[in-house]
């Protein structure tokens, strides 16, 4: 029986009806065409060629892009640079023995135990550097030249104790080690007859023997 002569008979039952019905409509399917997916693979490839063609900068953005950056790297190895020199600096004038700082807080200290400083101005003895006229303490007045090519320092500060008060004038002069050594310091009371007592002189190993002592004004 075929499949026409099927559905014109009136005697057939309804469910040898659906079971025409579902022959039908895998008839239907074995005719159908399926959907190219060719064009599908083809867009999808295609959309991220265009997200990556939209990513590319012009080749004049991209320079200025450089230039900037290598402006920035620069002025941030200038300023590591300023700041390692400024350390260096204040290491040097604060822990270098032959700093201006160090010799002070050496002759200060060389001062204050000596018995004949501690009993002409009493202790305790404290030292300060130059007075402003608004009685404001600068730094310690110091020179530093060279003669016959050897560095010397000049250097006079002040001291007081409890009764008096005194100057401190010394000179020092560098060795062969790269180290200073005194050449005189001494101490001169401020008040009447101005006693001076020497802590130490050196002056007799050189030439300059006679020479007076010098002023840093």
């Amino acid at each position: 029986m075929t499949l026409a002569t099927a559905l014109l008979r009136p005697s057939i039952s309804w469910r040898s009806r659906g079971a025409v019905w579902l022959m039908l409509q895998s008839h239907a399917r074995g005719y159908a065409t399926p959907a190219p997916k060719q064009s599908e693979s083809s867009l999808s490839t295609a959309k991220p060629r265009a997200e990556v063609s939209a990513d590319v900068k012009p080749i004049g953005e991209r320079i200025k892009e450089n230039t900037k950056t290598a402006s920035y790297t620069g002025v941030i190895v200038l300023g590591i640079g300023v700041t390692g020199f400024l350390f260096y600096t204040v290491f040097r004038e604060l822990f270098s023995s032959s700093s201006a700082n160090s010799v002070y807080s050496a002759a200060l200290e060389k001062c204050i135990n000596d018995p004949r400083v501690q009993d002409a101005l009493g202790a305790p003895i404290k030292g300060y550097g130059e007075e402003t006229s608004r009685r404001r303490r600068r730094h310690v007045a110091h020179s530093v030249y060279q003669k016959d090519g050897v560095n010397h320092m000049r250097m006079q500060f002040y001291i007081q104790g409890i009764r008096n008060k005194a100057t401190v004038h010394l000179e020092m002069k560098e060795n062969s080690a790269g180290s200073y050594d005194y050449r005189y310091i001494f101490v001169q009371l401020d008040h009447y007859p101005k006693t001076t007592i020497i802590l130490e002189d050196n002056r007799g190993q050189d030439p300059q023997k006679n020479a007076p002592l010098p002023s840093l004004y």
